[in-house]
């Protein structure tokens, strides 16, 4: 058999030394330069060996991308073209290729790409924990030698194997068949058995299409990120599916119908679903949903009795998406949308004929602990280990102090508190007097109320162990579920960090300023030290993964074969610690300013955060700086406050920055949680084989260079970098959703209002 073979050598001027210069520290890499004659001289492979163990303590994916810049901006523009085109006619008669160098394969891989090249043979390290050793694998490819170029025919062709056993001083065709390696970043799958023990365990196959075919499903919460995805999601792979229902609450003027077709028609989740059906994806929104005006925080879930009554009989499954993601929201908020409305939801669930409910929680109800998080649900749960807590109680002497706290901000004495903070303001507010008093008393105690409120909810929810008031409230739910829905067809669904889509609904597409984003922003500026644990896993997964997963539970719902918790995680299946999550993130920030030009992005690319130990943060970063900053200030006061405004503006910003990172302390620092994710996955594994590929849950796959990288970061700087900057998202083009005509009757609520009844069976109020 004949190895056909090009070198990249052949194209470009190679020098290995560069790209270790680039990598390791300089000082080391200048003394092998000096060395490096001699070493040769003495024994090739021996002095290959020497030379790459600068390496050691470089992290695999470093490596990955520093070998991507060293082709993309130094190598790529020394390719001859005529070298090129001759690499392509082989490539054309059907030969495989193979790419040699005596360089690292990280470096190799971005050239073979470019080439379209499949194989390559190059010098491999060894790592440890994604850590290189400094030790190359064998079989170590040593540099040709000085008179290579006299000796040989030349630089690339056709060459026997065993030629190239002797070139490359292998050891037989076997060693060269094992140096080869493919040009493709290759991640280790992970393979992960499902086992059953003492469960029960479904003899028939799992089918989604059979489950969900000709259901009626209610998705509550469609205008989140999580709702949007699952709901583009379905009409793009579910056609089966009977009828959605979507609950949404007017707003103002707003009636739930405008809100819904402005939702299609502005947000890009939708551009796959306008693609695939053009100018029938209005018939087809006709056909499949039907929005109903609600509010889950209320009862009977806002509907009115005839709706209400109806669905009741109607309905299969209740997709419950929706909730307050504010860490530290006012309490009245965080009890109405993320306990009341569970509440409210279990109600009508026991009182229909046969719908089974969906409810998405958080993996972080476990709150303030350490250790594996188990799917099971414990009622009256507190990290804290209270005894004899009672969450319905808890629940009820919540409402109760919010109550309390509305009568006191009517009293006198909070009313005369008031007064004086008005009366006491500067400038424009200076000497109020009657009506306009009475307005800032009025915005005051609005104000005084929420700050109250948003106060006794993080402090008591610290009190129980949770680090704010959204895992508590959520918690509290949970709790509510395993008593007044024992019995009732309830699944608890806990996704942890939702985050950037791999591929649905298209690759790279993330909305908001969510829960990563601030802190990954911070991560991109002249902020370099994060206090974190470096062994704590960043527990992070796909939206698209997070829907997958609640469209194979919903299935199993109303199979009746589902269990009472799911959680969709990574940190047991694919787990990624925190040193790796900032490194991660700086390099993709480095990828984004090494191809922008300017002194700031030249700086920024050198810029790469580290975790830190939360002594040193407070020792030499933002605390720090804002202590100093403070100094100057009292040393300055005496000067025109013209000239010490840019201290002021600093220390506010290192002011947001010591918030930030407090906000997310029990999110990287503390709380080394490791959450159980098997019950998805035992479903994923029971669909049909036809359906896998579909429907199908996979975190196992996911390489978090690729994802980090090439996906997350970009999708931030596209979606969410410029709200936090203020900036308006990239401009799209109008889009309007031509909805058919539908002769329409009019009648009166019992309110007055108008409500509008078309013949698809669609009712909304409308102003």
């Amino acid at each position: 058999m004949e190895l056909t073979t090009v070198r990249p050598i052949s194209f470009f001027t190679w020098n290995s030394q560069t790209y270790i210069a680039r990598a390791a520290r300089r000082s080391l890499v200048l003394l092998m330069a000096l060395l490096r004659p001699f070493l040769y001289a003495a024994n090739r492979v021996a002095a290959t060996r020497i030379v790459h163990a600068v390496l050691r303590g470089i992290t695999r994916d470093r490596l990955d991308l520093l070998g991507e810049e060293e082709f993309e901006y130094k190598l790529k523009p020394l390719l001859k073209e005529e070298g090129v085109r001759h690499l392509k006619a082989l490539q054309a008669t059907g030969v495989d290729v193979v790419l040699v160098s005596q360089g690292l394969e990280h470096m190799m891989r971005p050239l073979a790409r470019h080439l379209g090249v499949r194989w390559i043979i190059a010098n491999r390290l060894d790592f440890r924990d994604g850590v290189a050793t400094g030790r190359l694998l064998s079989p170590v490819i040593r540099p040709r030698g000085m008179f290579a170029r006299i000796r040989e025919a030349g630089p690339d062709g056709q060459q026997s194997p065993a030629r190239w056993v002797r070139a490359l001083g292998l050891r037989g065709p076997k060693a060269l068949a094992s140096a080869i390696v493919p040009a493709v970043r290759v991640e280790t799958p992970r393979v992960r058995p499902i086992v059953y023990f003492d469960e029960k365990r479904y003899p028939a196959a799992f089918s989604v299409r059979k489950a969900l075919g000709g259901k009626r499903v209610m998705l509550i919460g469609v205008t989140g990120f999580i709702g949007k995805v699952w709901l583009a999601d379905t009409l793009m792979n579910l056609p089966e599916i009977g009828k959605l229902y979507l609950l949404i609450r007017r707003q103002k003027s707003s009636p739930a119908q405008k809100r819904f077709e402005k939702m299609i028609e502005g947000s890009p989740v939708f551009d796959p679903v306008f693609d695939k059906y053009g100018d029938r994806l209005g018939t087809l929104l006709a056909e499949k949903i039907e929005v109903v005006e609600g509010d889950v925080s209320q009862s009977g879930v806002g509907l009115d009795p005839e709706t209400a009554a109806r669905l009741r009989k109607d309905l299969d499954l209740i997709i419950n998406s929706s909730g307050l993601t504010d860490f530290n929201p006012d309490l009245r908020d965080a009890l109405a949308v993320n306990v009341d409305s569970t509440y409210h939801l279990i109600e009508f669930i026991r009182g229909s004929d046969h719908a089974a409910l969906l409810h998405l929680s958080t993996c972080y109800v476990a709150g303030q602990r350490d250790g594996r998080v188990s799917e099971r649900v414990r009622p009256n749960y507190t990290p804290a280990h209270l005894k004899h807590f009672d969450a319905e109680k808890e629940w009820h002497c919540l409402h109760e102090l919010v109550v309390s706290a509305e009568a006191r901000v009517e009293g006198p004495e909070v009313t005369e508190e008031l007064k004086k903070q008005a009366l006491g303001k500067e400038h424009a507010a200076k000497g109020l007097s009657g009506q306009a008093l009475e307005n800032q008393i009025r915005k005051n105690r609005v104000r005084w109320l929420k700050n109250y409120l948003t106060e006794k909810g993080t402090r008591r929810a610290k009190e129980l162990g949770w680090p704010n008031t959204y895992t508590f409230t959520k918690s509290l739910a949970e709790s509510l579920i395993a008593k007044h829905g024992a019995g009732l067809p309830i699944a608890i669904v806990r996704p942890a960090i939702v985050e950037t889509s791999v591929a649905k609904p298209f690759r790279g597409w993330n909305e908001g300023i969510n829960t990563s984003a601030s802190l990954s922003y911070l991560l991109g500026t002249a902020f370099r030290q994060l206090p974190s644990n470096e062994r704590k896993r960043l527990d992070i997964i796909p939206v698209d993964a997070v829907c997958a997963g609640m469209t194979l539970i919903g299935a199993a719902l109303v199979e009746r074969r589902h269990d009472p918790l799911y959680q969709l995680a990574t940190s047991c299946t694919n787990p990624c610690d925190m040193r790796r999550s900032i490194e991660l993130t700086s390099l993709g920030h480095r990828r984004h300013y090494r191809a922008q030009e300017g002194l700031e992005c030249w700086l920024r690319l050198r810029m790469d955060a580290i975790p830190v130990s939360k002594e040193r943060y407070n020792r030499m970063s933002a605390p720090a700086q804002k202590m100093i900053i403070k100094s100057i200030q009292r040393v300055m006061s005496p000067l025109p406050s013209s000239m010490t405004k840019p201290l002021a503006k600093t220390e506010r910003n290192l002011e947001r920055v010591e918030k930030l990172v407090e906000l997310f302390e029990p999110f990287i620092l503390h709380n080394e949680h490791d959450f159980v994710a098997d019950n998805v996955e035992k479903l994923s594994q029971a669909l049909t084989p036809e359906e896998k590929e579909i429907f199908g849950y996979d975190t196992a796959g996911l390489d978090w260079w690729e994802y980090w990288i090439d996906i997350h970061i970009p999708a931030l700087r596209r979606w969410t970098y410029p709200l936090i900057e203020g900036r308006p998202l990239e401009a799209r083009a109008p889009r309007v959703l031509q909805m058919p005509t539908v002769p329409t009757t009019t009648t009166t609520s019992e309110n007055g209002d108008a409500l509008k009844t078309g013949t698809n069976g669609a009712t909304w109020q409308y102003s």
